[in-house]
């Protein structure tokens, strides 16, 4: 099929490089002409685990353009992937969703196209999409538009780090419209997948026992719902062992213990147990916002979802009163971050703990000096007057150090030599915020250590 995605981000590129892998003729549309350059190079903007790898295969199947006309032309199906931003009040930033919807109705074809809102949209934002192609594509009246184009929800379950996999074996596939010609189409398009008939890149291999994908059909509210509420219970599920965490602390429990004696069972389930520092990244704060907002315009209050939140986001003072316990003073003290992306495998530093962290320990007059081994560019670039000073590698962090707070659970964090570091440190010191250390061997390299529920 002939695919238009607009956005050339972490959702839009991953996904265009996936549909363009598995034989669909894909055009990736985006206003940054650098970018577009930069993709047309063979170089991607992002980091992202075999992105490169699978643009590489994907061959000329996958194309790159500022001028969105001539695909548009002939596309079957349009992706809307552009960034929603915060804003102060929680509801997302549709700009970019506005100036998507309009361009596609200037750029119409004459074939029966559907458009896909594939970004995180409040609920509702599917009929608004409609109406501003309408208006744009001069059919005013949305009734004569629905001859030539629907509008569809087809919201992504995509983890930054694994998002290849996750578009390629996903565990569902939703889609929503009122239409049921879009979900027929939608349907096709995916069929490689909901079929796995697929054969699968060497580097990025199936699961073993994977088999056919539901696909979950519905109309566009609950399409667009689905999304917001998977990432509520996501978001949940971690502030509550969190809260958890904080007591078994207390009383003199193992919080690791306790998420494997509750993950056992198959009702709760193992994944997003992991006690730390709490999410971050570009979707559950944003999300978890917009659905509290959502849910205001319609008087409905939503206290589990404001709690899930008030939990995460007070994770975040635990190191420093935790540093404070220990240090007894931060004015003048050096902390050494390990990790500034919210996860591993990802340089994403959107509403990474990492950073408010280490602004708070800024406020409170501590010198901060961080490392990462994929997000460093992006975050000294970005944070050069943060008056966070960036070191290459994790020793250069240490050297000098008051204390060390582990961030960001990247693999190379576990293999560093931690005997030779804490030797050069003021005070061998580090706090654990993701429980990923190896306990023992940190104490043996001579490290006071400190984790988080434990």
């Amino acid at each position: 099929m002939k695919i238009v995605i607009y956005g050339t981000g972490y959702v839009g590129l991953t996904t265009g490089a996936a549909m363009a892998f598995l034989g669909h003729e894909v055009t990736c549309v985006d206003i940054d002409e650098a970018k577009i350059a930069s993709l047309r190079g063979g170089k991607s903007p992002i980091y992202e685990p075999r992105l490169d790898e699978l643009m590489e295969l994907a061959g000329g199947n996958l194309r790159f353009s500022v001028d969105p006309a001539p695909a548009l032309s002939e596309a079957e199906v349009v992706f809307v992937a552009v960034g929603t931003p915060p804003m102060a009040d929680g509801n997302p930033d549709l700009t970019a969703v506005q100036s998507a919807a309009s361009s596609i109705g200037r750029h119409l074809g004459l074939g029966f196209t559907v458009v896909v809102n594939k970004s995180t949209v409040p609920i509702g934002s599917g009929h608004w999409v409609e109406s501003l192609i309408a208006e744009a594509s001069g059919e005013g009246d949305i009734r004569n538009l629905r001859n030539r184009c629907c509008v569809a929800s087809n919201p992504e379950f995509l983890r930054e780090g694994s998002a290849l996999c996750d578009i390629l074996y996903p565990d569902r596939v939703v889609v929503g419209s009122e239409n049921p010609t879009a979900n027929e189409v939608l349907a096709r398009l995916y069929e490689p997948i909901l079929q796995q008939s697929f054969t699968a890149p060497w580097f990025l291999p199936r699961p073993e026992g994977m088999g056919a994908v539901p696909l979950v059909a519905t109309d566009l509210a609950s399409a667009e719902l689905i999304k917001y509420a998977s990432n509520a219970f996501l978001c949940t599920k971690i502030s509550l062992i969190n809260e958890i965490g904080n007591l078994a602390e207390k009383v003199g429990a193992d919080i690791t213990h306790i998420a494997r004696g509750m993950g056992l069972d198959a009702r709760i389930g193992g994944r997003f147990l992991q006690a730390g520092l709490g999410w971050g990244g570009s979707c559950f704060g944003k999300d978890s916002a917009a659905l509290i907002a959502t849910a205001k315009e319609y008087d409905i209050r939503m206290p589990i979802v404001e709690a899930a939140r008030e939990v995460n986001y007070a994770q975040r003072d635990l190191v420093v009163t935790k540093l404070l316990n220990e240090l007894k003073i931060l004015k003048g003290r050096t902390v050494g971050i390990l990790g500034l992306a919210f996860k591993p495998n990802t340089d994403d530093i959107r509403d990474a703990p990492a950073l408010d962290i280490a602004q708070r320990l800024i406020d409170r007059g501590a010198r901060i000096q961080a490392h990462d081994p994929i997000a460093l560019d992006r975050a000294s670039c970005q944070l050069n007057h943060s008056g966070i000073r960036f070191g290459p590698t994790a020793e250069a962090v240490a050297a000098g150090a008051d204390a060390l707070v582990l961030t960001t659970d990247w693999a190379m964090y576990r293999d560093l030599p931690w005997k030779r570091m804490a030797k050069t440190m003021a005070n061998p010191l580090i706090l654990d915020g993701r429980n990923f250390l190896d306990q023992a061997q940190l104490v043996n390299a001579g490290f006071r250590f400190l984790s988080i529920g434990r």
